[in-house]
C-alpha cells in the first residue's frame, strides 16, 4: 500500500512492521495465517515466515507476534515508536504537502 497515511504521515516513513527471527521461527505459519493484509508469506525453501508487504501492516498492531508460539515476531518498541512518530507527525505539519 503506497500513498496511505497515518496521522498525516506518509506511510512509507512510518517504521513499523514485523521482523521475523528466523533462528527462532519453527515455521507453523500461525502468523501467517493470523494477518489478514498478507503482510507475512511462508518460504517453503527457507521454512519459515517472511515479512513480504511491511507498508501494508496497519500501524501499532502486533496481532501476529501474538500467535507466535515460538516468539520469533518482533516489533519496534511501542514506547520509543510512539515518540519517534509524534516527532514524524510535528514534522509533517511543518513540512508542505506535495501537490
Amino acid at each position: 500500500m503506497s500513498g496511505g497515511y497515518y496521522m498525516g504521515i506518509p506511510r512509507e516513513r512510518i517504521p513499523w512492521a514485523p521482523t521475523v527471527r528466523q533462528e527462532v521461527c519453527s515455521g507453523c505459519q500461525s502468523c501467517v495465517e493470523t494477518c489478514p493484509n498478507d503482510v507475512l508469506a511462508f518460504d517453503e525453501q527457507k521454512s519459515h515466515a517472511i515479512v513480504v508487504k511491511p507498508l501494508v501492516c496497519v500501524v501499532l498492531c502486533d496481532k501476529c507476534a501474538q500467535f507466535c508460539p515460538e516468539d520469533a515476531i518482533i516489533f519496534p518498541d511501542r514506547i520509543e515508536f510512539r515518540k519517534q512518530l509524534l516527532q514524524l507527525a510535528r514534522d509533517s505539519r511543518q513540512t508542505p504537502s506535495p501537490a
